[in-house]
């Protein structure tokens, strides 16, 4: 587990926000849409790599220098998915705020007492 008691978001989400990322700088390099999303890399690139192969996001390989760096766009089918799917789902199933208690757990800690 990461030092972060908040680090686990579900697949959806991190999916929702590679899309809008990229859909807000219209393009950024491997590393700081990791960054950006608060990812790891070795963790995570399954998911980026599930993105490009399903057509939600194009990845090209550019030359800077010696080095090769990967630079992601999203695609017009990713931003129709993320309004169409990604964002009603959201809507239903707002993410859990970890500070927040879960809806109940105050009755079950009252009837203890």
């Amino acid at each position: 587990m990461s030092g972060s008691p908040t680090s686990y978001r579900d697949r959806i989400y991190i999916v929702k926000d590679i899309i809008l990322k990229l859909v807000e700088y219209n393009e950024l390099n491997q590393t700081a849409l990791v960054s950006f999303c608060g990812l790891n890399l070795k963790k995570h690139k399954p998911i980026l790599d599930d993105l490009e192969a399903n057509g939600l996001i194009i990845r090209v390989e550019k030359m800077v220098g010696k080095r090769t760096v990967a630079i992601y766009s999203p695609t017009h089918s990713g931003i129709e998915f993320c309004r169409t799917i990604l964002e009603p789902y959201e809507k239903m199933f707002p993410r859990r705020k970890d500070d927040e208690e879960p809806a109940g757990s105050g009755l079950v800690m009252l009837l203890l007492v």
